[in-house]
């Protein structure tokens, strides 16, 4: 099968899934989690062969592209076995992971082995107190290792993300830029998205546009809008006299939705159309009832569709709209 039979109501093509495959973390990062969260029982969360039913019907429904989300993936047990059967499928083109970083000194050779071809590291600050605050950890070394230990295996490619709050870590953007080249990775600079009531900041305060940050680096290096795409919401720039590249993920500021090609799988089972909206499906229902009807599950999938909404609608002005927090959702 070489096109999708997954096609929204407003004709775009849905060819990646997000997968979260655990609501755990062993961060508590300020703008994704409380620091006294509470996670869901072991029999509410999807079961790793359920995790693969559902990853191996979107294949044959002619998704291309998957990443593994969490909270943080690496602690979920036994994922290597997943990640070994998803990347085996055949029509899966690329299989990705986003993670903390907490994991990877320890599980990078097994990651590549498992046949991830891509990383994404969330990396908000490159000081250690800084890091302990929004993070609520002091692992910053830790995660520093482990991105050492990534970049000394052949991954197709390596990533950082960096959310960035104005007044907490936006004096560091060209540092962590200088720190991505150094060690040949692309970064992406993400506006924080509104979910889940918090307490750590201001979200309007602390605000900042991606135009704005691309202004600030600007001065510093030569960048040009590129057409490039990895199937995800970065719009990415060159930097003149270097192979790698900046993105900037702008939920606020540059609405991507009408480019969207994906979906979320929760940790729970619900099929979440839009990162900034609660229209679900609940698939580990539909698992769980009759879990021998693959033709059923895949059927509800592409029926599901019809629930996707044209675009988000986030105010920093507002209340969140959507209390769930960004662990909850899949990052």
């Amino acid at each position: 099968m070489s096109d999708s039979m997954l096609i929204d109501p407003f004709g775009r093509k849905i060819d990646y899934l997000r997968i979260s495959v655990t609501d755990r973390c062993d961060f508590r990062c300020t703008y994704c989690m409380d620091e006294d969260a509470t996670f869901l029982p072991r029999r509410d969360i999807l079961s790793l062969e359920e995790i693969v039913q559902v990853a191996t019907s979107f294949v044959a429904l002619g998704t291309r592209k998957i990443r593994i989300t969490g909270g943080e993936p690496l602690v979920r047990k036994d994922i290597l076995w997943a990640l070994e059967q998803i990347a085996a499928l055949p029509g899966l083109e690329e299989l990705t992971i986003t993670t903390n970083g907490s994991q990877l000194e320890k599980m990078g050779q097994q990651l590549f082995d498992a046949g991830v071809s891509r990383i994404n590291v969330s990396l908000d600050t490159l000081k250690r107190e800084r890091f302990e605050e929004l993070t609520r950890r002091d692992k910053l070394d830790q995660v520093l290792r482990g991105i050492e230990t990534v970049c000394a295996l052949p991954f197709k490619q390596l990533k950082l993300n960096a959310v960035i709050l104005g007044g907490h870590n936006d004096d560091e953007i060209e540092d962590l830029v200088e720190y991505a080249l150094t060690h040949k990775m692309d970064i992406s600079f993400i506006e924080e998205m509104p979910l889940g009531q918090i307490s750590h900041h201001d979200r309007a305060k602390v605000y900042i546009s991606s135009d704005e940050l691309r202004e600030r680096l600007g001065k510093r290096w030569q960048l040009s809008a590129n057409e490039r795409s990895t199937g995800g919401p970065s719009r990415y720039f060159d930097i003149a006299g270097e192979s790698q590249q900046i993105g900037f993920i702008s939920p606020h500021s540059h609405n991507f939705c009408s480019t969207c090609n994906r979906v979320r799988l929760t940790a729970e089972g619900r099929l979440l159309m839009c990162l900034g909206n609660e229209h679900s499906k609940d698939l580990k229902a539909v698992m769980r009832a009759h879990p021998e009807n693959v033709e059923l599950l895949k059927q509800t999938i592409i029926d599901s569709l019809v629930l996707k909404p044209e675009k988000h609608h986030f105010n920093l002005e507002e209340e969140p709209q959507i209390l769930r927090f960004m662990s909850a959702t899949g990052g």
